[in-house]
């Protein structure tokens, strides 16, 4: 593992898999603590943090309901108190929906809602005062390349990761005198359990072909490009939108 001249955590929301559980191990590799964040799969979460341990890095757990503002707050004192400053927030926790628009309920449109932009809303509120504070820090939102293009029946989901961009070019530009980077890594088809979930095997060789570089993505590949971003190399990098997508679009 390599040693790290930043001083401070990274919380990385949705951490217990895929994107999220990569994420917070390449993260570690670089010397960050991590606070591994879940929801509802504890065990896997645990399972990370182990994994981050036994590597030489240093994790803890954190349950907590993103879409809800004091379980929020209380994960960033929690952070703050154990490792003293909040260097990094990756918003990755999200769902997502194969859905004809018509057919999309009200409450299934105000969750997609409530768990993506609602989640980045109340981590970035969270951390920011301690950010500021210091002078220093960087928060990456994991959008898609839906979110840029579109896509035919994920409207909703669609939707909300266009609304994660326009949110990190808009603070990008609030934060910047602050020393607070914001960027956004924007994956293509990427081979995760919600891919996986998603997609027959048929669908999948068909993506695969459609990507010029000849495979889907795997969780590495996005956690390659938070780490780029995360680094103080990229300190004059901000409100930008990195797709990880090999050539898909």
């Amino acid at each position: 593992m390599m040693a790290s001249n930043i001083e401070g955590c990274a919380i990385v929301t949705g951490a217990s898999r895929g994107i999220g559980a990569q994420t917070a191990l390449t993260l570690a590799k670089i010397g960050l603590p991590i606070v591994v964040n879940y929801n509802s799969s504890e065990q896997a979460a645990h399972a990370v943090a182990e994994e981050i341990i036994n590597i030489g890095g240093t994790a803890i757990t954190y349950k907590c309901d993103i879409t809800n503002g004091t379980q929020v707050d209380n994960m960033t004192a929690e952070a703050v108190a154990k490792f003293g400053k909040i260097y990094a927030l990756v918003n990755n926790a999200g769902i997502s929906q194969i859905k004809l628009f018509t057919d999309i309920t009200e409450n299934e449109w105000q969750r997609m809602t409530d768990v993506t932009l609602g989640g980045a809303f109340h981590c970035c509120k969270s951390v920011l005062p301690h950010m500021t504070h210091e002078k220093c820090g960087r928060i990456v939102n994991i959008s898609s390349v839906w979110g840029v293009y579109g896509a035919s029946c994920e409207v909703h989901y669609s939707t909300v990761k266009a609304g994660l961009i326009g949110m990190t070019k808009a603070l990008a530009k609030e934060l910047a005198p602050s020393g607070i980077t914001v960027n956004a890594v924007a994956p293509g088809c990427i081979m995760t359990d919600m891919l996986k979930n998603e997609c027959d095997s048929y669908t999948l060789s068909q993506l695969a072909n459609d990507t010029p570089i000849g495979r889907l993505g795997t969780p590495t590949d996005v956690a390659n490009a938070v780490a780029f971003l995360v680094d103080k190399k990229s300190d004059f990098i901000t409100g930008q939108i990195l797709g990880v997508d090999g050539g898909f679009c």
